[in-house]
């Protein structure tokens, strides 16, 4: 190659989306013959129309395991006076979360508590506790928290989000700005945003697209079905994109809750999240991968399909295998691989220490490889500012 391959990643990627982190007053049935007896959710929601009082029934009795987080963290200073040398500065930051279980567990994201030295969570009453961070990943910007509380907390139902389909009813809750228990409503727009698409390739997560409002503050909210069921944990909104110039409104993204679910109890049980690990830096075959490839490096692609390696990490599990720069990745065991995306989803069921069977086209010959996946440091990606 004339030409090495790491290079042809950034023009690749120009364009896309940049995301930026948006960092029981129950009512009490009475025998007045005047006031209508209260109706669960689940109910409410079986009905065919849907009203103002269906939304103010669902918020009222899942507001209360809506949560605020606040989290301070020390941050160095250039200069902590004017005549004084470099200091170190006292940060706060705000977010949202939820209680998932009643002995005080809270879900939220990795980057509303990252590198906090002090977590605070509020409730929707003014009760304030000092918060444990359980664990937190990155990848998948998932955190626990836990608070000890004198008595049982009102927890919320965890949804099915593989259910989700575009048109469902959405809503959101949360403290964006710091405005406590706001709350948005809109549709889901789409499901299965692929992250590299989205600007965040090295997030490992299919995000749900919503129109509900989701600011700054609203990362960790639930995003709810009209059911009070959380179906996505709020996490990203699109602002102005730096590389076109095209300001976007109406677009916000969530965490399926069934990853949350899975990475949460991972945490909880080992303290750390394992995530399979190969080793490549990777994109997918199109027509313009294939021109630029021809003009950049004279490698002629013959695949209209496939994952192309672009660099391979040394002293990795591709490292091992041997697998090399302008390969391409055509099948996984017995599962034929198209993209980048099909090949992330596929990692997401296997487990580090698992043998997989790669079938390769190098130089437009097949070949077959043999990878132990390993284990992922969290420090060998870069993650979200």
């Amino acid at each position: 190659m004339q030409r090495s391959l790491q290079h042809l990643v950034f023009p690749l990627f120009v364009g896309g989306i940049l995301l930026q982190t948006g960092c029981n007053r129950s009512s009490q049935t009475t025998q007045d013959p005047q006031k209508a007896p209260e109706i669960p959710a689940a109910e409410i929601a079986s009905r065919s129309q849907i009203s103002s009082n269906l939304i103010v029934k669902m918020v009222d009795q899942v507001g209360p395991s809506v949560v605020q987080i606040n989290a301070a963290r020390n941050s160095k200073a250039p200069w902590s006076g004017p005549f004084e040398g470099p200091g170190s500065r006292r940060d706060q930051g705000t977010g949202s979360g939820f209680i998932f279980d009643e002995k005080g567990l809270i879900l939220t994201n990795a980057h509303v508590v990252e590198d906090a030295d002090e977590v605070t969570v509020v409730l929707k009453d003014g009760q304030q506790f000092p918060g444990t961070v359980e664990g937190a990943d990155p990848l998948t910007d998932i955190a626990v928290i836990k608070i000890e509380a004198q008595k049982s907390l009102p927890a919320l139902t965890l949804g099915d989000s593989d259910a989700l389909q575009a048109g469902d009813w959405a809503i959101a809750i949360g403290n964006p700005l710091g405005l406590n228990n706001t709350v948005t409503m809109g549709i889901i727009s789409a499901t299965d945003r692929a992250s590299a698409k989205l600007g965040a390739p090295d997030q490992r997560v299919n995000f749900i697209q919503t129109d509900a409002a989701i600011n700054p503050g609203n990362s960790g909210g639930p995003l709810l079905n009209l059911k009070g069921e959380v179906i996505g944990i709020n996490t990203a909104i699109i602002r102005e994109s730096q590389a076109s110039g095209v300001e976007a409104q109406g677009l916000g993204f969530a965490i399926p809750v069934k990853i949350a679910a899975r990475i949460s109890q991972q945490i909880l049980k080992e303290g750390q999240v394992a995530h399979p690990y190969l080793g490549i830096r990777m994109i997918s075959i199109s027509e313009q991968t294939k021109e630029l490839l021809q003009e950049e490096t004279d490698l002629q692609v013959q695949q209209d399909k496939g994952v192309l390696v672009v660099d391979v990490v040394s002293d990795s599990p591709a490292a091992a295998a041997e697998l090399k720069p302008g390969d391409v990745i055509v099948q996984i065991g017995k599962t034929q691989i198209d993209n980048t995306e099909q090949l992330q989803q596929l990692l997401q069921s296997v487990t580090p220490g698992d043998q997989l069977s790669l079938t390769i086209m190098r130089k437009n010959q097949q070949r077959q490889a043999q990878l132990k996946v390993g284990t992922l440091n969290p420090d060998t990606f870069s993650r979200r500012s």
